[in-house]
């Protein structure tokens, strides 16, 4: 029986229109790099550093620069969670967080943000008090694809048998992040960063096209 659920937030829980896509392209062509949306989204889901590190070492660039190019992407995408009007759950991101808290299971959020630009989703989505556990990327040695973080929210809710959690998420990685820490369910969720095709060939245990239908399946 699953008794913890790990759901991604950009792309899952959290809309993304591209945002984040379009922030780590900012980010880059502010330091001179040109960076298309198809590059931009390989890197999805990962620690935004690591992200960049590996677009620097892409193009032979001076790896001293992904500070500066990562507290760029910080600063516009603090701006834009405090303060655009787009931001907003996915559909039946809330409700799902209810209806499995009903049924006594726990809810928690991880993401390859660090924990300064989570915590300004979280206060923006008032979602403090929806969820069991958060984690971010930086809070951890090691962040997706790793289980760092699955381990870390485990230890955080009182869940000790990976069998009895669920991964739902958007990336590649976070389908490899459930495989790693050995998941229960893994779910793929379509209507992200990714086509369901991509999502696919990882072999998640589930794909689906909304939270909605997650639900359906993490309830069965």
């Amino acid at each position: 029986m699953i008794q913890l659920v790990v759901f991604d937030m950009a792309g899952t829980t959290v809309r993304d229109r591209d945002n984040v896509h379009q922030a780590l392209i900012h980010a880059m062509a502010a330091f001179g790099f040109v960076v298309e949306r198809p590059e931009a989204n390989a890197v999805m889901g990962y620690p935004k550093p690591l992200a960049i590190l590996e677009m620097l070492q892409r193009r032979n660039a001076d790896e001293a620069l992904v500070d500066a190019i990562h507290q760029t992407f910080l600063d516009n995408m603090i701006q834009f969670y405090q303060t655009d009007p787009d931001v907003a759950p996915t559909y039946f991101a809330e409700e799902t967080f209810a209806l499995l808290r009903q049924r006594g299971i726990k809810v928690a959020l991880d993401t390859g943000f660090s924990r300064d630009i989570t915590e300004a989703i979280l206060d923006r989505l008032q979602w403090h008090d929806k969820i069991d556990a958060w984690v971010a990327s930086d809070m951890v040695e090691y962040g997706r694809p790793y289980p760092d973080m699955m381990h870390y929210l485990m230890q955080q809710t009182g869940v000790t048998d990976p069998a009895a959690v669920a991964k739902v998420g958007d990336t590649t990685v976070d389908i490899l992040e459930g495989k790693n820490v050995g998941a229960g369910i893994n779910i793929a969720v379509s209507n992200g960063a990714y086509q369901a095709d991509e999502l696919a060939a990882l072999e998640p245990t589930h794909l689906v096209a909304n939270l909605e239908e997650a639900l359906a399946v993490l309830l069965a």
